[in-house]
């Protein structure tokens, strides 16, 4: 069984479950051809999809499985800047997020990476984190790293995005391997 629906944050940013009221602003991020070039994010993105994809993410919430997703807020501004989930698998927990075009670059991704890293290994118990990204997508294979993740393997053929196979490179973290200064931040 999953966690409960809560909130974290570092005092920059905020996490916090999506509600049907970020609907617009999830649309008009993921209309962003970035977010589907590195994502499994539908394209085009439309409103529909924005609405299917966060009740799905309150289902889960109350049903208290799959994954647990999180709206990347701008704590000062209390603008929606990103999203970011964790997958909860045999292996521990996989992590997947996008960040808005205007708040990339800021260090928003490595913050809400470190802060669900931080959460899964102190409140829920969870020894490892996974989190995969394109073979070309440097931006992210830096935000993985930066958070605590080493690169693991390439897998060939692995993920399946709309209807065509793709490899990813893996990386992971260990709670147990992570320098314990890097842990406990949230």
């Amino acid at each position: 069984m999953g966690p409960e629906r809560t909130t974290l944050g570092d005092g920059t940013i905020l996490l916090r479950p999506w509600t049907l009221g970020d609907v617009e602003r999830v649309a008009e991020i993921c209309a962003d051809p970035e977010i589907p070039r590195w994502t499994t994010v539908p394209t085009p993105y439309r409103r529909e999809h924005a609405v299917s994809w966060i009740e799905r993410t309150i289902r889960d919430w109350d049903d208290r499985e799959g994954e647990a997703s999180f709206a990347i807020v701008d704590a000062e501004a209390g603008l929606v800047i990103g999203a970011i989930g964790l997958r909860f698998t045999d292996a521990g927990g996989s992590v997947g997020y996008w960040v808005a075009r205007e708040a990339r670059g800021r260090g928003v991704a490595t913050r809400a990476v470190e802060i669900i890293r931080d959460w899964a290994f102190g409140e829920l118990g969870v020894v490892q984190l996974e989190l995969v990204t394109d073979p070309d997508n440097e931006a992210s294979q830096r935000v993985a790293e930066k958070a605590g993740f080493r690169r693991r393997r390439l897998l060939r053929r692995h993920l399946d995005v709309r209807g065509e196979r793709r490899d990813v490179v893996l990386f992971a973290v260990d709670a147990r391997a992570l320098d314990p200064a890097r842990r406990g931040n949230t």
